[in-house]
């Protein structure tokens, strides 16, 4: 059954008020609990200025101070805002008017002809609705009739009911679309019986509405023919809309009869019509109708507008004024408030008395008997047991308020016997149900986001609770509080959350449990105990003293093997490092590490080169790990490291040499770190501890000058002609200074462009001695195993075996043809063969065809002076015969005057042109190489070549040309 408590003014007893509270609904011998409140929020248009409405009115909400002159009442119908007579008394839509020329008054919508007889304290006001209709005797005699609502925003709620009295008859009825309703009909044999307790079809029938509607049309035809009534006072047929509680008792029907005063008139739900929901009434503050502490609900008129309540029951309340709606919640009660009654505890936010309670829903009454009642409207329930932890409420025994009786519960039959509301419901309250009903209740309807905002009457009071929203289904019911896991007790009071001792309940920790606050911990037992389930508590068993000596061996036994298994490693680990340390110090002495360190004695501090250990070198390059090679070639492999100083260097790991050679270069590291020239890629030291020599060089970071020609040319940043001429004078002045400025002459032996690096700032820098040979002072030449790369070897120095400084100058001259032609110095022809670049530049000067074989950029930004005085230079270092080819010194001198010679020049135009020089070596390309690389070069010795393409290839047609 479906119980509907009912709050009205005390002073209208007659008539039974709408829903305003909770549902029951039961089936099969079980209450199942639910909330439902959905009213439709449909799109409206403001009310038109027409007599039911009036034309004017407040838009804002008033005080009731403001409001004290207004009339409050007009015959024995009272007047509460919005409703009002007057200007300044009614909010726009709600004007009323006074008809005083009656006895007694009366009250009208506006100036319109609709009268009202009740105004109740939700927005909804009782009007008078009844048909007299006199129907012919004949058989299928028809009576049609209508009602449409007064102005928009009115409706007829559902909980109505169109009830007619009389005999044999049928009724259709429609709403204002004539969309069909329902159908009902009377029969009678005989005179109306005034006792029948029924409208069940025998002198009267009724149409429940099923849904919310703006009027009605109905069709009454009359059956057969009905006997003439010796009562010619009353009409045939009465019709009227009424609430449907007249289902439960019949007996006013016919007692009316004659006293349609007795017949309560229709309810006319009316909404706020000024904006067309409550999302677009919130929007508009100024003129927004509901007050602090109000809710706003969207109407479900068709038309659209919303209502306010307050959260509370009192009828006192007036959502529309100021001060209408009270607090909704207080979080704080008075001191000594009683806290039980009879056997039953009431804890906080219920109370017995006035301020001990949160709000007007947690009051409980204690009666003398010692019961606790909990009331909803004229609706009272016994109490059984209230959980604040749980946030239920469970009740049974539903009572009635002696001052309603049954009458005043609204209602209606479903299709299943059972029960459902007819009109809104209370937000705050849910029920689920077993045997008792349980009611699970909610603070208020906010959220615990808003609530929290409002610390003054947030209701979770104890420091170690926590808020949660509480919802039925989808429909959300408010939030509740809840004791933080570990507490128990009252989370609406200060210091309401205690802290559970854990360690009394039955827990998982199988040792030593320690309460802590909110939690706590379990710590094993101790060695030799175990744990008693059955006290809950460490002991030592039987079992485990039984096995305390067998365990004591054992762990003594296999301490012991460890000690021993320890004391093993370590000394082996010892003689490992031994055997390791007398290993070094054997290369140490091989590779003439005593003699190396008294060459480099007299060196300044400053500049002084270090004999590094090989354990330094490993921790630099994470023991040369293969990440860390920045490169492969003829004469090793170089690793990038990271010295204990943070110094980036590159080391280079050395192929096997010969013993022979260990005296030669270590002399050779002791006149390499004394070379200091700018242009020479520095020296800081070495190792000897490894069975092959290791140098360490510092790190040159932008690559090299062959990468910077001949890798990807689609993605290449072009050298200027001012930045070729600069690499080339740059590269000439380091190998002039090791030729004849260096204590004792050094001929590199190995001149290539892949040994010419690029640094931070693009300053070139000659690298790789791995193959250099140093002189006498006395000694112009040295004879060697042939050792070069293709392409860049002297034929001179491979027929003969003869090194002298013009080998040098040799490879030297083809690095000018790459600059001059940015072409390999082994290249494929046009005819898909391999060929000598020195060859097929010094042919192309001879005919004339220089131009044809240039790189386009040489060509339009070199003019021809310039172009001839290299060309010349160049080919004077690619001839034949040594002695025809100029020193180092000399082509350093050549470069630097020509250098010299164009930035004059240049200068000159861009002074006369008023332009500033450009920057060179294309700025957008500060770093296009992250390391350096040692190309794959073919190394050649006289005992074999690799390659298909031979030195004798590369230097058979050099003998046969012209000088």
């Amino acid at each position: 059954m479906c119980v509907v408590p009912v709050t009205r003014n005390p002073e209208h007893q007659h008539h039974p008020n709408k829903l305003i509270g909770v549902a029951m609904m039961s089936s099969a011998g079980e209450i199942f609990c639910t909330m439902a409140c959905v009213l439709a929020c449909l799109a409206s248009m403001p009310p038109p200025a027409s007599a039911a409405t009036g034309d004017g009115g407040i838009l804002y909400i008033p005080s009731a101070a403001s409001l004290a002159h207004c009339p409050s009442s007009c015959g024995d119908v009272n007047i509460s805002y919005p409703f009002g007579i007057g200007a300044d008394c009614f909010r726009q839509g709600f004007e009323l008017t006074c008809n005083n020329n009656t006895r007694p008054p009366k009250l009208f919508l506006g100036n319109s002809t609709t009268q009202v007889t009740y105004i109740y304290s939700d927005l909804s006001v009782e009007v008078p609705m009844f048909f007299n209709i006199t129907l012919g005797s004949g058989m299928n005699s028809t009576y049609n009739m209508s009602w449409e609502a007064p102005a928009k925003g009115f409706t007829i709620p559902s909980y109505n009911a169109f009830f007619v009295l009389g005999c044999d008859f049928d009724v259709n009825l429609f709403d204002h679309v004539r969309n069909p309703i329902g159908s009902c009909m009377s029969r009678c044999h005989g005179e109306v019986v005034p006792n029948q307790r029924l409208c069940n079809g025998i002198g009267c029938c009724f149409i429940s509405l099923q849904k919310n509607i703006l009027g009605f049309q109905a069709t009454i035809v009359r059956a057969d023919a009905m006997a003439a009534r010796s009562d010619s006072m009353h009409p045939d047929i009465m019709a009227f809309m009424s609430f449907e509680y007249y289902t439960q008792n019949a007996t006013d029907l016919f007692s009316s009869w004659t006293n349609t005063s007795k017949i309560y008139g229709a309810t006319l739900e009316v909404a706020i019509m000024d904006q067309p929901s409550c999302e677009s009434a919130q929007m508009s503050n100024a003129s927004y109708a509901c007050a602090t502490n109000s809710n706003c609900r969207n109407a479900s008129s068709s038309y659209g507008g919303y209502y306010c309540y307050c959260s509370g029951y009192s009828d006192q309340d007036n959502p529309y004024l100021l001060e209408g709606c009270p607090a909704d919640y207080n979080p704080r009660h008075k001191e000594h408030c009683p806290t039980s009654c009879g056997n039953m505890s009431v804890p906080f936010p219920f109370g017995l008395e006035e301020g001990c309670f949160g709000n007007e829903r947690f009051r409980l009454n204690c009666t003398a008997a010692g019961e606790t009642l909990f009331s909803i409207g004229y609706v009272q329930y016994h109490v059984n047991s209230v959980s604040v932890e749980d946030g239920t409420l469970t009740v049974s025994n539903m009572l009635y308020n002696s001052s309603s009786g049954k009458e005043a519960i609204i209602a209606k039959m479903d299709q299943n016997g059972g029960m459902e509301m007819s009109g809104p419901v209370e937000d705050e309250f849910d029920f689920s149900m077993e045997y008792d009903i349980v009611i699970k209740w909610a603070v208020t309807n906010s959220t615990c986001q808003k609530a929290e905002q409002n610390m003054s009457s947030y209701a979770c009071r104890s420091l170690n609770s926590f808020c949660q929203d509480v919802t039925h289904g989808l429909i959300f019911m408010g939030y509740h509080c809840i004791c933080s896991s570990g507490y128990k007790g009252n989370p609406y009071i200060q210091d309401g959350c205690q802290d559970i001792n854990e360690c009394l309940l039955t827990n998982n920790c199988h040792g030593i449990c320690q309460n802590t606050p909110g939690s706590f911990i379990c710590t094993p037992c101790p060695h030799g105990k175990e744990f008693d389930s059955s006290r809950r508590r460490c002991a030592i068993s039987t079992k485990q003293r039984n096995i305390l000596l067998g365990t004591a061996i054992g762990t003594g036994c296999g301490l012991g093997s460890i000690v021993i298994a320890l004391g093993v490693i370590i000394l082996a680990n010892k003689w490992k490092k031994g055997i390791q340390k007398r290993i070094r110090r054997a290369c140490f002495k091989k590779n003439q590490g005593l003699l190396l360190e008294q060459l480099i004695s007299d060196e300044s501090a400053t500049s002084k080169t270090k004999i590094f250990s090989l354990e330094e070198l490993e921790e630099a390059t994470n023991n040369f790990d293969a990440t860390r090679v920045l490169g492969r070639g003829g004469h090793g492999t170089v690793y990038k490291g990271i010295l204990s100083d943070q110094r980036v260097v590159a080391i280079k790991k050395s192929k096997i040499v010969e013993q022979i050679e260990i005296d030669q270069f270590i002399n050779e590291v002791a006149i390499l770190s004394q070379i200091v020239h700018r242009n020479v890629v520095k020296l800081f030291g070495c190792c000897l501890e490894d069975e092959v020599p290791l140098l360490v060089y510092e790190f040159i970071s932008n690559g090299t000058l062959y990468e910077l020609l001949h890798s990807d040319t689609t993605v290449k940043c072009l050298l200027s002609w001012d930045d070729r001429l600069r690499i080339a004078m740059e590269a000439a002045g380091a190998l002039a200074y090791l030729h004849s400025a260096a204590s004792i002459p050094i001929f590199h032996r190995d001149v290539k462009s892949s040994n010419i690096l690029l640094d931070d700032n693009f300053t070139t820098k000659v690298s790789d001695f791995g193959a250099s040979r140093s002189l006498s002072l006395d000694e112009t030449h040295v004879v060697t195993i042939v050792q070069g790369t293709f392409g860049y070897l002297d034929p001179e120095y491979y027929h003969t075996g003869q090194l002298t400084e013009k080998s040098d100058v040799y490879s030297f001259g083809v690095i000018l043809v790459e600059l001059l032609t940015r072409k390999k110095p082994i290249f494929i022809n046009d005819l898909g063969a391999k060929q000598s670049l020195s060859h097929y530049f010094v042919e192309g000067l001879q005919e004339a065809s220089l131009v044809g074989i240039l790189d386009l950029q040489v060509v339009e930004e070199a003019d021809q002076e310039e172009i001839s005085e290299i060309a010349s230079l160049t080919e004077t270092c690619l001839r034949v015969k040594g002695g025809e080819r100029p020193t180092m010194k000399e082509i350093e001198m050549r470069l630097q005057f020509l250098r010299t010679k164009r930035l004059r020049k240049r200068q000159f135009l861009h002074e006369k042109d008023g332009d500033i020089i450009e920057p060179l070596l294309c700025p957008e390309a500060k770093n296009p190489y992250e390391h350096m690389n040692i190309a794959n070069d073919t190394h050649i010795t006289h005992q074999g070549m690799s390659g298909s393409y031979s030195l004798e290839q590369e230097f058979a047609p050099s003998f046969g040309m012209p000088r």
